[in-house]
């Protein structure tokens, strides 16, 4: 089998017409060069070179093979670099699964903007998933990371999670209603209200916690309409069909019909976190880290 040595060296001594001067372009000596040619020749059984004298000249057997050996050489650089790239972080392809908070928090617009600007050539795809299935399909090896609401515990050997922010909730009611104009809204002023809320079948710790911090601040919350959808959650408020908890961030792209109210009292919050495979080194991976981890450091104004 041929090998890129014999390749370089045959087109050195092709280019030189001259076994000494290719032997001192490649700073090596004229023997094994000259074995190296020889043995390539027998190799394929044919003759490569014309020898007349002191110079040696390709024939057409030696003009049909440079053409291949140049390509061949070309695209072994090729490859070698690609590879280079890759173990940089620099090319490749990455999975990223999210729940729509990153999105609404603009977590995972401005991480993936951050880790394109250098690296151009690299492939992302965005999988809208919730966290319990992102789970699976990190263990699965269908996900590169995630970006999720409920990590894998802490002691996990097989993933790893870090967390990236607290997003807090706020009340949203329509501008119509009663409380909208308030500057202070108490538990009891949420007596007897309508609620929209995530299914319990969806995320049923969610809604455990929900109904006990409510209880524990002085009501029950009348839950009447469920929804999993926010944007489909923020349309029923500005409906005036109920009202509901909501992430901070999703204020940017809610109706004018509208209104936010922040609780002191009601201290809860959307937290999202960074999942992967502790066993992964893809470079991509830790550098889609790296932009999340930078993102979520610096103040967003909108959030």
């Amino acid at each position: 089998m041929l090998d890129l040595r014999q390749l370089r060296y045959f087109i050195a001594v092709a280019e030189a017409e001259h076994v000494g001067r290719a032997a001192e372009a490649l700073h090596i000596s004229q023997s094994p060069l000259s074995r190296t040619i020889i043995q390539l020749e027998a190799q394929l059984g044919l003759a490569l070179f014309d020898r007349v004298r002191q110079r040696i000249r390709l024939n057409d057997a030696g003009r049909a093979f440079i053409e291949e050996a140049r390509a061949v050489l070309k695209h072994a650089d090729t490859i070698e670099a690609r590879a280079r790239r890759a173990a940089r972080g620099e090319v490749g392809m990455l999975s990223i699964g999210y729940v729509e908070g990153a999105v609404h928090a603009r977590v995972l617009t401005k991480a993936v903007q951050r880790f394109v600007e250098k690296r151009s050539d690299v492939r992302i795809e965005l999988r809208a998933m919730r966290s319990g299935p992102q789970v699976d399909a990190l263990r699965r090896y269908e996900l590169d990371c995630a970006l999720l609401y409920t990590p894998p515990p802490s002691d996990d050997a097989e993933l790893s999670s870090a967390a990236l922010i607290a997003d807090p909730l706020l009340l949203a009611v329509p501008t119509s209603h009663r409380l909208a104009a308030k500057r202070r809204v108490r538990a009891s002023d949420l007596d007897g209200e309508a609620w929209i809320a995530l299914p319990s079948t969806i995320n049923p710790e969610w809604r455990q916690r929900f109904v006990r911090e409510c209880v524990a601040a002085g009501f029950a919350p009348d839950i009447r309409f469920e929804a999993t959808d926010p944007a489909t959650v923020l349309g029923l408020v500005d409906g005036g069909i109920g009202i509901a908890l909501v992430q901070a961030s999703i204020r940017r792209v809610a109706p004018d019909g509208v209104a936010f109210i922040t609780l002191p009292w009601l201290p809860m919050t959307v937290k999202l976190h960074f999942v992967n495979r502790r066993s992964d080194r893809n470079p991509l991976v830790s550098a889609f880290r790296d932009a999340l981890m930078r993102e979520c450091r610096l103040p967003r104004a909108d959030s």
